[in-house]
């Protein structure tokens, strides 16, 4: 569904931010302007500011951001304010934010400088699963340390389900689960993380299939496409593994694989039918 647009143009800000030690000194004038997606429909319907984004507070929040903060690099600071934004505004679903520096100085004739950029949540899928010591602490405090990563809130999570091992079968049986999350990060920013929690768990990376005390797989992120040598989305195997698509199919059955166009539901019916 296409967001509604909330517009703030060239809001002043005297603040301190350069690359020059007298710029974060003396400080000077910065424009700000923003382009808050969000859906405004219930506001429409209702008359009730609650219900949307106070551009009013928004305005405030950023002019008291930059002034409290200094950056070298206007990159720096449009990225950490698009982030703050979006972490702590209600109902914001996308940014996009521009910072004018007019006048910078360069030695030449030059009427402004801007960095724009446009940060968002995104939506993303997890498969965990755990055969070794403690299964379930290993994904509950997966779970736990997901949700308290900077740019991350876990919205769902499916049951735990105790399923055989796969590729590699003489090992211990697995525990699996999904999850569903909102998060800033991109998804080798993600990846990074996951990897990070893998290894507080104690994972070794030893045997491909082998047994592991957590393992952390993206399996989906929006409707991405991704074909990396370290990382594939949607997860290149994920339509033949039913302890993927089993807990999966209890958080989010009919969301569609973007290639197949395939519902969950529909991928687990064909893996239990055998085709």
């Amino acid at each position: 569904m296409k967001l509604d647009e909330i517009r703030i143009e060239e809001l002043e800000v005297f603040a301190n931010h350069g690359v020059f030690p007298e710029e974060n000194v003396l400080g000077q004038k910065f424009l700000v302007s923003a382009v808050l997606y969000t859906d405004t429909r219930k506001a429409g319907q209702t008359d009730d500011l609650t219900a949307s984004i106070h551009y009013g507070e928004v305005c405030a929040f950023i002019d008291r951001y930059l002034r409290e903060h200094t950056f070298k690099l206007l990159e720096r600071a449009a990225e950490c304010l698009a982030e703050e934004l979006l972490l702590n505004t209600n109902h914001l679903r996308k940014v996009r934010l521009e910072i004018k520096k007019p006048w910078a100085p360069v030695g030449l004739p030059l009427k402004t400088v801007s960095v724009s950029v446009e940060r968002e949540w995104h939506d993303a899928v997890i498969a965990l699963g755990s055969n070794m010591g403690d299964r379930q602490g290993y994904l509950d405090g997966a779970v736990e340390k997901l949700d308290v990563v900077q740019g991350c809130r876990v919205r769902k999570v499916s049951g735990f389900l105790e399923t055989p091992p796969y590729g590699v079968t003489d090992q211990a049986d697995f525990l699996n689960g999904c999850l569903e999350l909102e998060t800033l990060l991109y998804p080798h920013e993600l990846l990074d993380e996951l990897h990070r929690i893998e290894k507080e768990a104690g994972r070794e990376r030893i045997l491909r299939w082998g047994p592991r005390t957590l393992d952390l797989d993206i399996i989906f992120y929006d409707d991405l496409i991704l074909q990396d040598s370290d990382l594939c989305i949607p997860h290149v195997e994920m339509h033949k593994r039913e302890f993927v698509l089993k807990p999966l199919s209890e958080i989010a059955p009919y969301r569609r694989h973007p290639v197949t166009g395939k519902t969950v539901q529909e991928m687990l019916e064909a893996v239990n039918s055998g085709l």
